[in-house]
């Protein structure tokens, strides 16, 4: 076997072992963080800085948007910003194209920035009823014992 054949056949099984690990992907995390002045974004640009992963984090104070990206979690950036003592929360908001009904009273936003709803889930397609099966029973044509009056 030799030398080069027991190389190969150990560089075989170490890059096998490192084929079983997931690679995390980079993500792209928004905050809504309450920030006054400057130095509130130096704060949070900081200790978002310093989470495990992070490779930018971007400040828009005229829109408090903070954007982390990176091999980050949201959950820990999440936590990360919220030992700033800042009021913080997910980004809320999508582009209104993308609602199927931006002016219902959830999704519309006076704070919202321009073309911009917050996000609420598709109502439209929760197949919940609030007609109990009883009152659709009772006037059927199929049911002997329907009220007689109709």
């Amino acid at each position: 076997m030799g030398v080069a054949g027991t190389l190969e056949y150990l560089s075989d099984l170490l890059s096998r072992a490192r084929k079983g690990k997931k690679k995390k992907q980079i993500q792209t995390v928004a905050l809504k963080v309450r920030m006054d002045c400057e130095g509130c974004e130096r704060k949070v640009k900081k200790v978002l800085s310093g989470v495990k992963g992070a490779k930018s984090v971007d400040v828009d104070m005229k829109q408090q948007k903070v954007t982390v990206t990176g091999y980050v979690e949201a959950k820990k950036v999440l936590k990360a910003a919220q030992s700033t003592r800042k009021k913080v929360e997910m980004w809320p908001y999508v582009p209104y194209t993308l609602v199927a009904h931006p002016y219902v009273s959830q999704a519309y936003d006076k704070k919202a920035p321009p073309n911009m709803v917050r996000s609420v889930p598709n109502t439209a397609t929760i197949k919940e009823t609030t007609v109990d099966d009883g009152y659709t029973t009772m006037f059927s044509d199929d049911n002997p014992n329907a009220c007689s009056i109709m």
